[in-house]
């Protein structure tokens, strides 16, 4: 199986920041009152330490999560279909036979063009990807995974992917397409 752009971490990385600057903030504020008592109840020694260990806890736990994510995050292109498995703790094994694939978008946002990557989306019928679907009170949520969801693909490897893809597709769809 094959891995994902070394630049994935990146991604990873960002995603952990987001939750943890709120758990931060809480761990923060306790820690806060646990080390002005060591600081000898100096309330802006105490502060500073309680900043100092909230960005080294963030900084840590961010990258530890980055690392896992990509060397857990792997893909396979066979000529049965797409094999995707993700996950750190719970294992997700997604296989996409060729027959449920709809279509193959290359999606790349600012981060993907500043490392040189590609996201590639196989959308398939009947897809049942994460964050699909509605969301609280009718709306339709943003953030949305297709099934064969790749993350992190060279520019000219998710290139060749969707070529190889539909034309996969195309075979066993016949010319319908």
């Amino acid at each position: 199986m094959d891995k994902l752009h070394p630049g994935a971490r990146w991604l990873f990385r960002l995603r952990a920041y987001y939750p943890l600057l709120f758990v931060g903030l809480f761990i923060s504020i306790y820690s806060f009152q646990i080390l002005r008592f060591f600081a000898g109840g100096s309330a802006g020694i105490g502060f500073v330490l309680a900043i100092i260990f909230y960005i080294f806890f963030v900084i840590i736990v961010a990258e530890i999560y980055a690392r896992m994510s990509y060397n857990r995050y792997l893909y396979e292109i066979t000529h049965d279909g797409v094999k995707v498995e993700r996950g750190i703790i719970w294992k997700k094994y997604t296989s996409i036979p060729y027959e449920r694939v709809q279509n193959v978008d290359i999606k790349r946002g600012i981060i993907a063009r500043m490392f040189g990557f590609s996201t590639v989306e196989i959308e398939t019928a009947g897809q049942s990807g994460g964050w699909g679907g509605y969301g609280r009170y009718g709306r339709r949520n943003r953030r949305y995974q297709s099934e064969g969801h790749l993350p992190a693909i060279d520019v000219n490897g998710a290139e060749k992917i969707r070529e190889f893809v539909m034309k996969r597709v195309k075979q066993t769809h016949g010319s319908g397409l």
